[in-house]
C-alpha cells in the first residue's frame, strides 16, 4: 500500500508581497470614493430606506472583504500566462472605474437614477470579467463571485431607493 504525501508550500516573500500589494491597491482604489462622498448626509439621512436596507456597519465591513477578494484575483491574472490574460485585466480596470463612479453619482450628486445606469453597466462588466477571470485563472473568478452577489444586491438597494422617493 503508497500513501501519498502532500506538502503545503507557502509562497515566498516577494510571491506574498506582490499579492499583499495587489490586495492594498484594490482597497486603496476602491475606498477613495467612500472617503469623498458619504451616506452622512442630510439628503441621504432623508431617503426612504426599504425593509432590507442593510445595517449602515455591514458596508464597509462587507466592501472590504469584496476588495481584498479581487485584489487576490487580480493578482492571479496578472500573474498568470495564458491567452486572455490582457483582456481579463482590461475588463477588471473597467468594471473598476464603474464601481468607483458609483459612489459620487449616487451620493455626491444625489442621482440615483444616474447611479442606477452606471450599476447595470457595472454588473455587466462584473460577468465578463468573470467569464475572462476563467479563461485565465478559475480561481480568479470564483473569488468574484460574491462581488457580483453583492453587486447585484446593490443594484436591487438602488432601484428600491429611487422608487421609494421619486
Amino acid at each position: 500500500m503508497t500513501f501519498e504525501t502532500r506538502t503545503s508550500k507557502l509562497p515566498d516573500r516577494d510571491t506574498f508581497l506582490w499579492a499583499v500589494g495587489f490586495v492594498l491597491l484594490v482597497n486603496v482604489v476602491g475606498s477613495v470614493p467612500g472617503l469623498l462622498s458619504s451616506p452622512d448626509t442630510p439628503w441621504f439621512q432623508a431617503l426612504e430606506k426599504p425593509w432590507f436596507y442593510p445595517p449602515t456597519i455591514a458596508f464597509p465591513i462587507v466592501w472590504t472583504m469584496l476588495f481584498t477578494l479581487l485584489g487576490v484575483a487580480l493578482w492571479l491574472v496578472w500573474r498568470a500566462e495564458r491567452p486572455g490574460r490582457e483582456l481579463a485585466l482590461g475588463l477588471f480596470v473597467a468594471q473598476m472605474v464603474f464601481n468607483v463612479a458609483w459612489t459620487p453619482a449616487f451620493f455626491t450628486l444625489e442621482a440615483p437614477l444616474a447611479a442606477l445606469g452606471i450599476i447595470a453597466v457595472l454588473w455587466g462588466f462584473v460577468v465578463a470579467t468573470i467569464v475572462a477571470f476563467d479563461r485565465v485563472d478559475r480561481r480568479a473568478a470564483a473569488l468574484l463571485v460574491p462581488y457580483l452577489v453583492w453587486i447585484s444586491f446593490a443594484a436591487v438597494l438602488n432601484f428600491e431607493l429611487w422608487r421609494l422617493n421619486v
